[in-house]
């Protein structure tokens, strides 16, 4: 059974470490080896796996797909967030991660991201441990 953690945005595109939230849930479920889904349930919110050690990364990720799909480019969607859904899309809904010894296998400098496109908002993030 997944569970669901709750992730608050505090403006309309940002990148939030939930890491240490994954991996508190796959110490919950017990798994020693396994598989770890993480799943994004919102059209303009994605998750990513990239460095977490410098925010400038994150900020680049941003600055990068804002320039790629800007907002507000004459886009037909009707409620004036079809680049959140593009940028959703081009990141992705989920993650896969091992595990390995009760631990997530992540690089040195890797961390998982949830990614909004349309907030401030209150999200869910489904994970689940096998």
């Amino acid at each position: 059974m997944p569970v669901t953690i709750s992730v608050r945005t505090d403006s309309r595109i940002q990148m939030v470490d939930i890491t240490a939230s994954v991996q508190g849930e796959v110490s919950k479920a017990g798994v020693s080896d396994g598989i770890c889904v993480v799943y994004v349930l919102h059209t303009t919110a994605g998750i990513t796996i990239n460095e977490g050690a410098d925010p400038a990364v994150c900020q680049d990720i941003i600055a990068k797909l804002n320039e790629l799909v800007p907002p507000n480019a004459g886009y037909r969607h009707m409620e004036g967030n079809a680049d959140s859904h593009i940028k959703a899309s081009l990141m992705g809904s989920s993650v896969t991660l091992l595990v390995e010894n009760g631990r997530l296998v992540l690089g040195t400098w890797q961390k998982i991201f949830f990614c909004e496109f349309d907030g401030p908002r209150s999200r869910r993030v489904y994970i689940k441990v096998s």
